[in-house]
């Protein structure tokens, strides 16, 4: 059984920076895809940024060059750093384990919240 503690979470001002981590137990991290999805209020759940089990990452165009993602196989944990942050950046963010389709799992999401 896998699960996924994400943490990290809170309020800050724009401009501001928060780290959320995702902590994942079970044996498969090291050859799934890890993600971070986020889902504003009214809105569909949107891909973040994702990094394969080679390392490859991939960002969504609106958090190009603000956010970064990383991971810690040693750990099985995986890490979005995010700067520059703007208000439209609020939304529960939900972590993802995935080798699609053999498996997917998801966290319980940690709220961000930027305020103007």
């Amino acid at each position: 059984q896998v699960q996924l503690v994400e943490s990290g979470g809170g309020l800050v001002q724009a401009g501001g920076s928060l780290r959320l981590s995702c902590a994942a137990s079970g044996s498969i991290f090291s050859i799934s895809t890890m993600g971070w999805y986020r889902q504003a209020p009214g809105k569909q759940r949107e891909l973040v940024a994702a990094i394969s089990s080679m390392g490859s990452r991939n960002y969504a165009d609106f958090v190009k060059g603000r956010f970064t993602i990383s991971r810690d196989t040693a750990k099985n944990v995986v890490s979005l750093q995010m700067d520059s942050l703007k208000p439209e950046d609020t939304a529960v963010y939900y972590c993802n384990l995935n080798r699609r389709p053999s498996w997917d799992y998801w966290g319980q999401g940690t709220q961000v919240t930027v305020s103007s």
